[in-house]
């Protein structure tokens, strides 16, 4: 679609074309709703960047797959090409996405351009994922505890009731 004055976005603010690209609009305006929300988001923005870039180069199969390769050692193209049925430029998009998230790196060696694994975009991934990992820990420790309360007054012959409301039908 093209909108030659301007558009406005969900919140009904008048947005101008200045040459933005629409499918970075769903980032710009995600990014802003995070922020005016408050949802405690402590990132700098090139943090945010960098997370975005990770996790979209692990959303792909091949390249988890080229990541897992590299985490025995270095490879060049060729070798990290052999297990898959792609040609190799195919698998060499792959890697360029993988080097622009941080996640691989190339080094020269002769004529030979091996590719290594990165350490510190996975670590700063799982760093991220951490702080989920804990927040669903507690809340499972609290169904414990709920469960263990709940098996307690049923075993003690009090059983737990709960109320169930009767629907009633007109016509009925």
């Amino acid at each position: 679609m093209f909108w030659p004055f301007g558009f406005k976005d969900r919140c009904g603010a008048k947005i101008l074309r200045e040459g933005l690209d629409f499918p970075l609009m769903g980032s710009i305006y995600n990014r802003k709703v995070i922020k005016l929300m408050g949802y405690g988001i402590h990132l700098a923005s090139g943090a945010t960047e960098h997370l975005d870039a990770t996790f979209a180069a692990l959303a792909d199969p091949t390249r988890r797959a080229i990541l897992l390769r590299l985490v025995q050692g270095e490879a060049t193209v060729v070798e990290l090409a052999e297990p898959f049925a792609m040609s190799q430029p195919a698998i060499s998009k792959h890697l360029k996405v993988l080097e622009r998230a941080g996640l691989i790196s190339r080094g020269r060696d002769a004529q030979r351009r091996p590719c290594r694994l990165e350490a510190q975009p996975l670590a700063e991934a799982n760093e991220w994922l951490e702080r989920y990992r804990e927040c669903w820990e507690q809340n499972f420790e609290r169904l414990d505890v709920l469960l263990e309360e709940m098996k307690a007054a049923e075993s003690l012959g009090r059983g737990v009731k709960t109320v169930q409301k009767r629907r009633t039908h007109k016509g009925q």
